[in-house]
């Protein structure tokens, strides 16, 4: 299968090369730097399917002009698929594949690395100690043990960051409408959202972006929760409100917020943008208080994770082309559930 991919980067070529010929080179690879879009989808002419990222542009008329080049297969390889207009593809006849898990740990630990860097300032200590000073004034954290955390989305990564918690010894309510027995024999306790944002100290955000779940925390969640409270988000950036929250810690109620996703991330993230003004207000807000810290849609990014990723996508490829099926497929129905 002749496979076109969108906004790749180095690494994307490393481990897809890597993947496809340890399978016995049985794809011809084609990497490209833009992102897909309508105007970008001509860059595909003559291949069999395109393979996309987070940010690419999978609306109507995207994949109305894929099918205008003979596309009918689009391969994701990411978990989510809140960017895809998944009943225009199935009006439009194209099969849309994902990769429903890669390494889960890669989310789960970078989510913990937030946690411990806000609890304990080590992004603010660091800074200083690079300029020589050794003040301890202003880096109090606090203790996990003993504390609550409250996770929003009980699927795999849910289930790590659980086990992770559970090991500093904290209370662990958990919030989602399928449970997992996993969850459950940590010690976890299943409560409704509105009661796990009022008692957790720590509220961590592992679920998919549905209409249900579309700015989750909204200024009526905040407004619920423990003054100080720790928010974290690895999920998907619209989950989060962000005016809402900047309003939260403005006011303190928010204590920290650990975020490596942003709703408009799109035009920001994946790219070097350090010699340019930023054009975005309230993302240029969230980076000027002391107790935000962000990273770049980074959680996934390890060695395993990423060649999990490849393996699976060319995997699915590879399963549509052969018997013209996949189990990793993506149903329109699926964007509501």
């Amino acid at each position: 299968m002749k496979i076109a991919f969108f906004s790749t980067k180095s690494y994307d070529k490393t481990f897809f090369e890597a993947v496809n010929h340890e399978t016995g080179d049985c794809h011809v690879l084609t990497f490209l730097e833009p992102g897909l879009s309508p105007a970008t989808a001509t860059l595909a002419t003559g291949q069999d399917a395109v393979c996309a990222f987070v940010n690419d542009n999978l609306g109507g008329p995207t994949l109305e002009n894929l099918v205008g080049l003979g596309i009918r297969t689009v391969a994701l390889r990411s978990a989510g698929f809140n960017h895809v207009d998944l009943v225009a593809a199935e009006r439009l006849g194209i099969t849309v594949v994902r990769v429903p898990a890669y390494s889960p740990y890669a989310v789960a630990e970078h989510t913990i690395a937030l946690l411990l860097s806000l609890d304990r300032n080590i992004h603010r200590a660091h800074a200083r100690v690079r300029e020589g000073n050794f003040s301890l004034e202003g880096l109090m954290g606090f203790d996990l043990h003993g504390k609550v955390a409250g996770i929003v989305g009980t699927g795999v990564i849910g289930l790590c960051v659980a086990r992770i918690l559970a090991g500093f010894g904290m209370q662990i309510l958990v919030s989602d409408p399928v449970r997992n027995p996993e969850v459950e024999k940590l010690g976890a306790r299943y409560v409704p959202l509105e009661t796990l944002m009022a008692e957790a100290d720590v509220i961590t955000l592992h679920c998919p972006l549905t209409p249900a779940t579309r700015h989750l925390i909204d200024a009526a969640a905040i407004a619920r929760m423990k003054p100080g409270v720790t928010i974290l988000n690895t999920s998907r950036g619209a989950v989060i409100d962000a005016p809402a929250v900047i309003a939260g810690l403005k006011s303190g109620k928010i204590g920290h917020l650990g975020l490596d996703v942003y709703e408009e991330e799109g035009d920001l993230f994946f790219r070097d943008l350090s010699d340019q003004v930023s054009q975005d207000d309230v993302f240029a807000r969230l980076t000027t208080f002391p107790n935000v810290l962000i990273t770049g849609h980074q959680a996934f990014f390890t060695r395993e994770a990423l060649s999990g990723i490849a393996r699976v996508t060319l995997e699915n490829l590879s399963e549509l082309e052969k018997t013209g099926l996949c189990r990793n497929t993506v149903a329109a129905a699926s964007h509501h559930k």
